[in-house]
């Protein structure tokens, strides 16, 4: 069995059994309809806290998710050139120092599989924002994402005041909508995609992106 590393806060331990009723609890999915094989396998895995040593890592993985994912919306001058310097940049001096207003939990299977990172208390109105999470390319049906829900959510209702939660996803990006929807998040609104850096020209046209919310109520144990 694994155990999220311990760190500012204690964690709990999250089996099998824990798991299906942790996300039972939290997240409104079937877990019914999970093979038994996906919920096997996530036993091989190791879930931790990162720090300043997997910043690269980080964005090696975070940087091929988005040659494969976000095409079409960041030009390919950028996806095929400066993307993973640009998140080894980023990572790096995320990960410097230890904060407690942000939480990045990583999924290890002898080596990174998966990681979602979160902002605590970042808007008033939908709560803490998951601004991150991204499984490695032939990982993904494990049931990994979903773990990395899951421990989010239980993040979320470990803090002192317990808010909801939210993330922005491109438009384009179907099948991460499908998951969000399939794990209870309602999308509320469109926006303008912000450019990677805030630098214009590494967008292709005008994309748009959508934000999807979990109330604090849905988080919460039933």
């Amino acid at each position: 069995m694994n155990e999220v590393a311990k760190t500012n806060r204690s964690w709990t331990r999250l089996d099998e059994s824990d798991s299906r009723s942790f996300m039972a609890r939290v997240m409104p999915i079937n877990i019914g309809a999970m093979r038994e094989a996906s919920m096997a396998t996530l036993e091989q895995l190791h879930f931790r806290l990162a720090g300043a040593a997997d910043a690269e890592a980080i964005a090696n993985l975070h940087a091929d998710s988005w040659r494969r994912h976000y095409r079409g919306a960041y030009s390919d001058a950028f996806l095929d050139g400066d993307v993973f310097a640009d998140r080894l940049a980023f990572w790096t001096d995320r990960l410097r120092e230890p904060d407690r207003r942000r939480c990045t939990i990583l999924a290890e299977d002898g080596s990174l599989v998966g990681f979602a990172n979160t902002v605590f208390d970042d808007d008033p109105r939908w709560g803490a924002l998951l601004d991150n999470l991204h499984v490695a390319d032939g990982h993904h049906r494990r049931g990994i994402g979903s773990r990395l829900l899951a421990l989010t959510a239980e993040a979320i209702l470990e803090r002192p005041h317990r808010t909801g939660l939210y993330l922005w996803a491109l438009e384009q990006n179907v099948d991460a909508q499908a998951f969000y929807r399939a794990h209870g998040g309602r999308c509320v609104e469109r926006a303008p995609a912000a450019p990677p850096g805030g630098i214009a020209s590494r967008l292709t046209g005008s994309p748009t992106k959508l934000r999807y919310v979990w109330p604090a109520e849905l988080l919460e144990p039933r």
